[in-house]
This record gives C-alpha cells, structure tokens and sequence, in this order.
C-alpha cells in the first residue's frame, strides 16, 4: 500500500520529514499547507509535483490522503490537533512539543482519546542509534539498576526559523519545552516510572539578548540544570548550554548502577561540524565495569543516506517507520498522546521552577504539577 500523506507546516523540521517520507518502502507526499512563500519555494525542490492547500479545513476535505503530518510552529500544535480531531478520522505524527501550555493539557487528551486512528508523537531521540543502543543496555540490566540517569547537551544556539518564532517563550512553551521535551521524554522512558518532583536552575546569559523584534527583547533560557526525581527512587540530571557549539558530541548520556556506568554519545548534526578539525566523530556507546577491566567502546554507525536526510542521526526515518506501520500492519504507537504530554509537564514545571526558585511537585497522574 502507497501511504499518502498530508502536511502542516513545512519548515525546517518539516522539510526533514519530507526527506525520509521520501525514503519509506512505499509512500508519497500529495499535499501541503505551509503558508510561507520562501518555503514554499524550498518544497518545490524537493516535491515538484505537490499541491498546496490554504487551510487545514480544505486539506482535510481531500479524499487522496492517508496520513497526516503536523511540522508547524510550536503554538499551533494544539488548535490545529483539535481541528483535525473534530473533523477527519486520519492517522496523525504531530512534532513535539504537543502542546505548549498547561490549559490544553486535557482538552487533547480527552480529544486524542476518541480518536479513532493512530496519534504518535515526534521524539525522535528515541531513535537515534546510540540512544536507542543505550536503551537496549538499561533494559538488560547491564549496568545493574539505574541510581544515576544524566544527559549532557551542549549545542549551538536556537536556528532561525521563519520570522524567528523560536525566540519567545509565549510560542515555544520555553527552551525547556520546546528543545527538552526530549530528554525528558527519554528519562521516563528509562525509569518507567513517573517523576514526583522537578528543580531546575537556568537563564539566559549568551544568546539573542541584542535582538528586537517589534522592540521586544527573546526571553528564551539558553542553560540550565534541571534535576527530575521518580516515583520509584531514581533521579535523572539535564544539563543544557546553548552557547558550546565547539563541543565534539553534541549528546552525551549516562547511566549508572551498581554494576557500571554506560555512556552514549551523539555528535550534533554533520552540516555544523568544522572540517578542519578532520572526520566529524562517530556515535558510540561505552560501558564501563567497575571492575578493573576498562571501558568497552563500541561505535555505532548511521546509515548515511538516513545521515543526510535530516540532523536528528538518522532518528527521524526510524520513527516515521514505526509510523507507517502502526498504519499499515497495526503495529503498536509507541509515543503516544500522554507519553508527549507528560515530557511537555516536565518542560513546563522546570520552566516554572526556574521563575519561582521553587522545586515543582508532579501530580494528577503526572499531567500537572503544582
């Protein structure tokens, strides 16, 4: 079966979608919004043939599409679902973050619930191959039980998006929503267990504080710390910088138990790393025993037509895999509406803690905190 697919939004991110759609087993992309001139222009290289639609509303009246893709703005996630919710019984791979404030928390999970078809929801660090490796290993117990769950990431600044809707908390949810969803996506995935309490600690300290726009400063965190603790007894750290672009691994995450201590890394994307300095580095995965044998470093290699198909190491194609086939054979959503609820939570309570120098306490099944 050819899945046919409908997209919202097709900037940066939902270009990266269009390139590894492109390379599914069978699939085709039949009709865009995206409301961009500039962009519209861009798509045109890659999808010569695609129809543009002027709203959500006559797009969804198509009767060609199989599938929906949501890649807009952060703030219009949420109205948008709701349209498509109330109007078509379609398949639906919407970008994190899924929403961006606390009010919508329950309209889409109430919403999403009655859904008759396939919700999943983009975190695609989940599947970049040394997480995935790494997730392997928790689920083995290779290091014995998790005590310590921490992830490293220090990265270049927010890119430009169009008309740089990033730079403003009230359209991203915050740089901890919008940039960490995934990670905390990524600590319940391996504590299977939900968090109890949040402290975070971070500012704006380097990037965008000379810019205006309509007179207005961005009031976007470029670092943090931010402490995650669980239901069952494990604490998990992030550390963000915004401003270390010169760094060799972009992601760097590590688990410890009683056993060991295992580590992925993940180089940032190949178009940002300086040639000069030789071969980009390669994603890899270290186990370290304690006892005296020494780590154990093993690579993991990318495919590289996945590589050059978006900046997310081959991760984004991994997940719209498990997309079509939650289509196609049935297969199990394994992002669902709540799982990208509760990383939105966490964003949003760190977020908060930052404010008010005050620990978040997580409740309601996880999807409020007070």
């Amino acid at each position: 079966m050819t899945l046919r697919y409908g997209i919202i939004g097709c900037g940066m991110m939902g270009q990266e979608h269009i390139r590894n759609i492109l390379l599914l087993p069978d699939a085709a992309i039949h009709a865009i919004v995206e409301p961009d001139t500039h962009m519209q222009l861009s798509i045109k290289t890659l999808l010569p043939t695609v129809e543009f639609e002027s709203t959500i509303n006559s797009l969804l009246k198509r009767k060609d599409l199989d599938a929906l893709l949501i890649a807009s703005p952060n703030f219009m996630h949420a109205e948008q679902l709701l349209e498509i919710f109330q109007k078509s019984d379609l398949p639906i791979l919407v970008e994190k973050p899924l929403v961006t404030r606390t009010e919508d928390i329950e309209k889409i999970k109430q919403a999403a619930a009655a859904h008759p078809a396939p919700v999943w929801v983009a975190m695609e660090y989940r599947y970049m191959p040394p997480v995935a490796a790494l997730l392997t290993e928790i689920k083995k117990q290779t290091h014995g039980h998790t005590k310590q769950f921490s992830i490293r990431e220090h990265r270049f600044p927010f890119l430009e998006k169009v008309n740089d809707w990033n730079r403003f908390n009230e359209n991203t949810g915050g740089t901890l929503v919008e940039k960490c969803c995934h990670f905390f996506d990524l600590m319940r995935l391996q504590a299977n267990s939900e968090a109890v309490r949040v402290f975070a600690s971070g500012g704006q300290d380097v990037n965008h504080i000379e810019e205006r726009y309509d007179g207005k400063q961005p009031d976007i965190l470029d670092n943090a710390f931010v402490i995650v603790d669980f239901a069952n007894g494990q604490r998990a750290l992030l550390e963000l910088s915004m401003f270390a672009e010169g760094s060799e691994y972009q992601e760097e995450l590590c688990v410890v138990g009683e056993k060991a201590k295992i580590e992925a890394k993940v180089p940032g994307p190949g178009r940002f790393w300086n040639t000069n300095l030789g071969p980009a580095p390669l994603p890899k995965l270290i186990v370290s025993p304690r006892n005296p044998t020494g780590p154990i470093e093993t690579p993991i290699p990318v495919d590289p037509n996945l590589l050059a198909a978006g900046d997310h190491n081959g991760s984004t194609y991994y997940q719209h895999l498990g997309f079509y086939n939650a289509i196609t054979e049935g297969a199990d959503v394994e992002v669902t509406v709540e799982d990208g609820l509760k990383a939105v939570v966490l964003g949003l309570a760190a977020q908060e803690s930052i404010k008010t120098g005050q620990a978040m306490r997580i409740s309601n099944n996880g999807l409020q905190f007070s």
